[in-house]
């Protein structure tokens, strides 16, 4: 300890200090348990896969209503009901 002090320029007490903070920091990383951030992590993974699938079936659905609009000859004012009358 009282190398580390001189070595350092520290007092005995800061370095204790520090120590002992580096002591609990590693007892509290042990007491997780990795059992628990796996299933955190799978958790964040499923509930990402499905967003990511609810987003691909919206695209396929707007995707397939553009196909049927472009066959039917329905401009997209006019699907969405926001076109104006013509003025005369």
């Amino acid at each position: 300890m009282a190398e580390a002090s001189r070595a350092f320029d520290l007092s005995p007490s800061e370095i204790e200090g520090c120590v002992d903070d580096a002591k609990r920091g590693m007892e509290n990383a042990l007491r997780a348990n990795p059992l628990e951030i796996g299933e955190q992590y799978e958790k964040q993974l499923k509930d990402m896969q499905e967003a990511y699938g609810e987003a691909m079936l919206e695209l396929r659905a707007r995707k397939k209503l553009a196909a049927l609009m472009e066959r039917d000859g329905v401009r997209g004012e006019r699907a969405t009901g926001s076109s104006a009358a013509p003025n005369k």
